[in-house]
């Protein structure tokens, strides 16, 4: 091999060497580069309050037996006449006081082997009435104390008392929010505990909203829980967010 030949041999060897080494360079570059782009930080935020219903709901049926249908129907106005008189005294008038449909159920005679015979021996005459207020805890007192109209010879049976919060449609949009907020701080602290940056956010999902008794310690479920047996209650949000970092 003569010396030009040499040289350009070792020229070419170089150049070629070179080119390698600068797609290797930024192949390099491009991977870490779409790595860290790819990096991501998923959290789950949450946030709680407090709420008292503002409507509640008393509902009830009243029991009146009879030999016969007409007997029992006389015998369910006269309870109900007590049963007004008691609601009354409470603050509401019998226009305020909603009734279901009359109700009549066979008694049967019992055989002296313990069945049930074809001989009807009278009639349950049965209506459900209920009433609602704002003032709650005016019917959670009368949720307890309705049943001393047993004394007055009433069959009264009351029904769970109904709890209603009627503000949610915007509440739900705040504590959402604050649940957001909540999953962003979360990715932050990861991210400067790492000495990273947060980036944007990349995808986001809203959970389903839950509304349990207060200081309750029932399960949250994918379904959502919408408790309406307690006076006062929690509602909870969830929302899980993707971030990217930087």
């Amino acid at each position: 091999m003569t010396e030009h030949s040499s040289r350009g041999f070792i020229g070419n060897t170089i150049m070629a060497f070179g080119i390698v080494l600068a797609a290797f360079i930024v192949s390099n570059a491009w991977k870490t580069t779409n790595i860290q782009q790819n990096q991501t930080i998923s959290v789950t935020g949450s946030a709680k309050r407090s709420i008292v219903s503002d409507l509640a709901v008393l509902r009830g049926s009243i029991t009146a037996y009879g030999t016969t249908n007409a007997e029992a129907f006389q015998n369910l106005k006269q309870q109900k006449i007590s049963v007004l008189s008691y609601l009354s005294g409470k603050g509401f008038s019998e226009d305020k006081v909603r009734y279901s449909s009359v109700n009549f159920y066979p008694i049967f005679d019992i055989l002296p082997n313990g069945m049930q015979s074809n001989t009807v021996r009278g009639y349950n005459c049965v209506q459900t009435i209920e009433v609602e207020s704002q003032d709650v805890y005016k019917i959670n007192q009368m949720s307890v104390d309705i049943g001393s109209i047993a004394e007055q010879g009433v069959s009264f049976t009351p029904d769970p008392t109904l709890y209603y919060y009627t503000k949610l449609a915007n509440l739900k949009i705040e504590i959402q929010a604050e649940a957001a907020k909540d999953a962003k701080n979360r990715a932050e602290r990861i991210a400067k505990a790492t000495d990273r940056d947060l980036g944007p956010l990349r995808s986001a999902r809203m959970g389903v909203i839950q509304i349990t008794a207060k200081n309750s310690h029932e399960e949250i479920n994918d379904y959502g829980i919408n408790d309406v047996t307690s006076l006062e209650k929690e509602i909870t949000a969830v929302v899980s967010g993707t971030f990217g970092v930087e």
